[in-house]
């Protein structure tokens, strides 16, 4: 699945480059955003890779403790040091600092992360990329509750569901409704809910299985529908995005009726696309006031053309370089930030005031060092991490080729 790597890669060196624009392509950020969202694009790339791997890894292991065995593994380590990473780079004055509400409220701040639901719950991220991850965890919690309760195989439904939700609903539904009333209480609910809820579904009697299905389910869309950062509207967006990147892959395997499936895939970017171009509503109460806009939907369906020739090439060569930038892209999503921020610094603070070729320096300087701490961070961090996983699951190393380790933001790594 080398096709799949190069996308992760494509998706994670354009994220990479939106996040630089205002540090040091100022011109950029002026001229092309306005009509094409570049972060966007990325992590939707991610976001669809992500629905097209990871329920099939749930259903080849066919157990949910090893399933979220090595969810924990593939995201948590490296997650870890990112956040060690960027707490020392705050305290030693090189970076732009923590975001002021993680300080006025810690503990709550750091339970909250530490479910990857932070962005849903209130709370600023520690690093701006660790949005995404939220979206990854509810879509986990989504393709579980799914397999327990026996309705895997629904994918194209349920992803017409949520773009058909958005569409519609999507304006008139709050943001941030629960976590602007009851902060801490909505995090020890979710904490609560969502362990009680998985422990039900890793084992058990029947009755309790269900409940756990329930439960998860039920906190899922709450946190989607009344409680989303970004609103309702790109919510519900990317979770059908995810959905319909299964659909996807079940027409492929054979596993869903092809025509059926491909109707209702096909209806999915129509309706988030017309989504992102309706206009915010002034009369729902906690709506979010801010339209998403043509540079979001122009994005979008960008994301979807590439995802769709990427199955197109699937058979042929992919190039070695986004490849292996795929292998290591939750590394480059995560750490680049950091690298991000320590160029700022070392460039003086204010790197647009510099010359044009010197910015172009700086910015050979941020790629290669993202690059070298990718490398770095996989061998020496994802790898045993992954492997020490592969133990306690009793699983095997995949082979070199086919390998299915699931994206992270690739797994939604933005």
């Amino acid at each position: 699945m080398d096709w799949l790597d190069a996308l992760r890669g494509l998706a994670a060196m354009v994220v990479v480059f939106e996040h630089s624009l205002d540090v040091l392509l100022p011109e950029v950020r002026r001229t092309a955003s306005p009509w094409f969202d570049f972060g966007r694009y990325g992590v939707f790339v991610f976001f669809l890779v992500s629905g097209y791997v990871v329920p099939f890894s749930l259903e080849r292991r066919g157990s949910v403790r090893h399933f979220w065995t090595g969810r924990f593994f593939r995201l948590y380590p490296l997650w870890g040091l990112a956040v060690l990473l960027a707490l020392a780079l705050g305290a030693a004055g090189v970076s732009y600092g923590l975001p002021g509400g993680l300080g006025e409220r810690p503990w709550a701040s750091a339970v909250a992360h530490l479910t990857m639901l932070q962005d849903l719950l209130g709370v600023p991220n520690v690093l701006n990329v660790f949005w995404t991850l939220s979206y990854e965890m509810v879509f986990y919690l989504l393709v579980t509750a799914m397999f327990v309760a026996g309705v895997h195989r629904s994918s194209a439904r349920v992803a017409l569901g949520f773009g058909v939700g958005a569409a519609i609903m999507g304006v008139a539904l709050p943001s941030g409704l629960l976590a602007s009333r009851w902060p801490d209480g909505t995090i020890l609910v979710t904490v609560l809910l969502m362990a009680g809820g998985l422990a039900a579904m890793f084992g058990g009697p029947r009755p309790l299985r269900r409940a756990g299905v329930a439960v998860v389910a039920t906190l899922a869309l709450t946190l989607l529908v009344l409680n989303s950062r970004i609103g309702a509207i790109e919510s519900l967006c990317i979770i059908a995005t995810m959905f319909a990147g299964t659909a996807v892959r079940g027409v492929q395997d054979g596993r869903l009726r092809t025509w059926p499936a491909i109707a209702m895939v096909a209806v999915v970017p129509v309706f988030t696309l017309a989504a992102g171009l309706r206009a915010p509503t002034s009369w729902a109460l906690h709506a979010n006031p801010n339209p998403l806009g043509a540079d979001w939907s122009i994005a979008v369906g960008a994301a979807w053309l590439t995802f769709l020739a990427g199955i197109a090439l699937r058979a042929k060569p992919m190039p070695r370089f986004l490849v292996w930038s795929g292998t290591v892209s939750y590394s480059v999503y995560l750490l680049h930030p950091l690298v991000i921020q320590g160029v700022w610094y070392a460039a003086g603070g204010d790197p647009q005031k510099l010359p044009g070729v010197v910015r172009l320096g700086w910015g050979v300087v941020l790629v290669t060092v993202v690059l070298l701490a990718a490398a770095m961070a996989y061998r020496y961090v994802e790898l045993p991490a992954q492997r020490l996983g592969r133990r306690l699951t009793g699983r095997r190393a995949a082979p070199p080729r086919g390998r299915d380790q699931g994206p992270v933001p690739g797994d939604g790594r933005v």
